[in-house]
C-alpha cells in the first residue's frame, strides 16, 4: 500500500468518512501507481475503513494493473457487467458516510452509484485530495522538471525551423512533431502559436495566417511526460517591431519578474498577483491584462491553486504554480510571458529557464 493511500486513509477518520471512492483516473494514478484511461468503462479505488484498499478495472487492464499499482487486492469487470452492482458487492456492512469526488462523477454515474451502494451520506472528498497535491513531491519535481525540459527543447527545434511566410497552423504541426520525437506522451494542452493581431486574443485559435515581418509571435505549449505537464509561454518579434509593441513586451517582462520575486511561503496569492497587475497598471495597461496571473501545475495542466487579485489563500512551500502576465492590445498586439515557479521554503526556483529577453528572428 502506497503511502499516499496510508496517509489518505489517515484523514478519513478525521472527516467522518466510513469509506471513499476514487473514481478519477489521475487520482488512481496518483494513489497507486497504476495509469489507465478507461474511456466509458469504469475505474476507481475503493477504501473502507479498516479494510484492505480495492482497486476496480476493466477486465483488459487487470494484467498492467496487477504489474504498477501498490493495491493488491484487485477486483476486475467484463464489459456486459453492471460495475456499479460489482462495487456494491464489496461492501460487507453498510457504506454509512462514503466520499466521493463530486466534480468528476456525471449525474448518471451518481446515480448508479445511490442505486447500489445507497449510503446513509455522500461527502465530497475533493477538497482532501486537493491538499494532497498542492504539496510536490521530489520524485514529483524531476517529473515535472523532464517535461518542461522537453517542451524548452521542443520551442528551440521549432524556432530553428521558422520561416517568415509559414503559417500558425503549420508551426504548431511542426511543434507538436517535435514533441512526440522528444519522448513526450502528446501536448499537454492544445499548441498555441498566434502572430500578428491574432497575439491580441488571449486564448486565440491558430489558423492560415502567415506569419511576417513586424510580427509579435506567440508560443504557448506544454508536453505531458512520466503524467505530469509543463507549460510555457514565449513572445517573440519576428523582425523589427514598433516602439509601442516594444513598451508592452518590456513592461510584461517586468510584471513576469515583479510576480516572481513577490512569491513566498505565507503570502497571499492574491498579493503575488497584485505585484504583477501594479506594472501593467502603473504602465497605462490596466485594462488590456484581463486575467488571472497563474494556474497550479501538475498531473494537470490547470489545478489548485488559482492565483488571482482575490484569492486569500497562502503561498505554501512545495506548490508549482505559472506566473504569466499578459497585455494584448487590440490593433497592435499581445506579449505574454509564463513560467513556471516551484515554491521552496525559503523563496521559489523557476522550472523554466528559457531566455525571457526580447528576441528578434526570422
Amino acid at each position: 500500500m502506497s503511502t499516499r493511500i496510508q496517509q489518505l486513509e489517515q484523514t478519513m477518520g478525521q472527516a467522518g468518512l466510513n469509506s471513499l471512492l476514487v473514481t478519477d483516473p489521475k487520482h488512481v494514478y496518483y494513489l497507486t501507481g497504476f495509469a489507465s484511461d478507461p474511456h466509458e468503462r469504469f475505474l476507481g479505488l475503493l477504501l473502507i475503513r479498516g479494510e484492505e484498499p480495492i482497486l476496480i478495472v476493466p477486465a483488459l487492464d487487470a494484467e498492467a494493473a496487477r504489474a504498477a499499482s501498490s493495491v493488491s487486492h484487485i477486483v476486475t469487470h467484463e464489459d456486459t457487467d453492471n460495475p456499479y452492482v460489482i462495487l456494491g458487492q464489496q461492501f460487507t456492512s453498510s457504506p454509512g458516510v462514503l466520499g466521493i469526488e463530486k466534480e468528476q462523477l456525471t449525474v448518471s454515474r451518481f446515480e448508479l452509484l445511490q442505486q447500489s451502494v445507497a449510503p446513509d451520506q455522500f461527502q465530497d472528498i475533493g477538497p482532501l485530495l486537493r491538499s494532497m497535491r498542492v504539496v510536490k513531491s521530489t520524485d514529483e519535481i524531476a517529473r515535472m522538471k523532464h517535461a518542461i525540459h522537453l517542451i524548452e527543447d521542443v520551442l528551440r527545434q521549432g524556432l530553428n525551423h521558422f520561416k517568415i511566410g509559414m503559417t500558425e497552423i503549420e508551426l504548431v504541426a511542426e511543434l507538436e512533431y517535435f514533441m512526440k520525437k522528444s519522448g513526450a506522451a502528446g501536448p499537454s494542452f492544445d499548441t498555441m502559436v498566434l502572430s500578428g493581431p491574432n497575439t491580441a486574443l488571449p486564448h486565440g485559435v491558430p489558423g492560415n495566417r502567415k506569419i511576417g515581418a513586424g510580427d509579435l509571435l506567440m508560443f504557448d505549449m506544454g508536453v505531458y511526460a512520466d503524467n505530469y505537464a509543463s507549460d510555457i509561454t514565449r513572445t517573440f518579434a519576428v523582425g523589427d517591431i514598433t516602439p509601442e509593441q516594444t513598451k508592452i513586451y518590456q513592461t510584461v517582462l517586468e510584471a513576469n519578474m515583479h510576480g516572481i520575486q513577490a512569491i513566498q511561503p505565507g503570502v497571499t496569492l492574491a498579493s503575488v498577483d497584485q505585484a504583477a497587475r501594479k506594472v501593467t497598471i502603473d504602465a497605462g495597461y490596466g485594462p488590456y491584462f484581463m486575467h488571472r496571473l497563474g494556474h497550479g501545475l501538475g498531473m494537470d495542466v490547470h489545478e489548485y491553486p488559482s492565483v488571482h487579485g482575490n484569492n486569500q489563500d497562502l503561498v505554501q512551500a512545495g506548490m508549482v504554480f505559472t506566473v504569466e502576465p499578459g497585455i494584448y492590445v487590440p490593433n497592435i498586439g499581445g506579449v505574454r510571458i509564463e513560467d513556471d515557479i516551484y515554491v521552496t521554503e525559503n523563496g521559489v526556483e523557476v522550472l523554466t529557464s528559457y531566455p525571457k529577453e526580447l528576441t528578434v528572428i526570422g
